[in-house]
């Protein structure tokens, strides 16, 4: 059994893939380097037109035929290191996150994506992204909270995500933050 659950979902994700297509990866990955189209938006939007295939296949397929996913073979980059260039300023609060967090237990694990930090437990509950050079946004999954305060409906801000917290100040680092955190945590056990 691995102990890589992000992988072990993707893996999941491919073999539902091929059988709910009938076609292995393989197949369609040589679609996907055979299409004259280069953006990810676009390859993902013809695999969804032309193939009728939902928007998490057509987007895995995309990365998979790229290489462009986080943890891609070969793919070294220090993905954090990267989030923050140019927004060092944000990363002490990144820091101060991520130390709130893993006090919670040693079940949670973090998934370095290209623009933002995936927190997860059993599932994604918090996802920490360096939106501006002064603004690092904080995505939860809450369900069943009415928004307050900072804490405001993610919108169209990321699907991923029920709730967004826009940390633009210290003061913005509170016992409240803290609790929003720990339930998005609880949630996902």
């Amino acid at each position: 059994m691995s102990t890589d659950p992000v992988n072990d979902a993707m893996q999941s994700q491919i073999k539902n893939l091929e059988t709910q297509t009938g076609r292995k990866l393989e197949d369609w990955l040589k679609i996907v380097q055979s299409s004259p189209l280069q953006k990810h938006g676009e390859l993902v939007n013809m695999l969804k037109t032309e193939y009728g295939i939902g928007h998490g296949y057509a987007n895995l397929l995309v990365h998979q035929a790229k290489g462009s996913f986080a943890g891609a073979e070969g793919d070294e980059t220090d993905w954090v290191a990267e989030q923050y260039k140019g927004k060092e300023n944000l990363k002490p609060w990144y820091d101060k996150l991520i130390a709130t967090i893993e006090s919670f237990g040693d079940d949670v694990e973090l998934s370095p994506k290209k623009a933002y930090m995936s927190v997860r437990r059993k599932k994604q509950f918090a996802i920490i992204q360096p939106s501006t050079k002064n603004r690092l946004d904080l995505g939860l999954n809450l369900k069943g909270v009415e928004p307050s305060g900072m804490l405001e409906k993610s919108g169209s801000w990321n699907a991923m995500c029920t709730h967004r917290v826009k940390i633009e100040m210290d003061s913005a680092l509170s016992p409240e933050l803290d609790g929003w955190l720990k339930q998005a945590y609880e949630q996902a056990g």
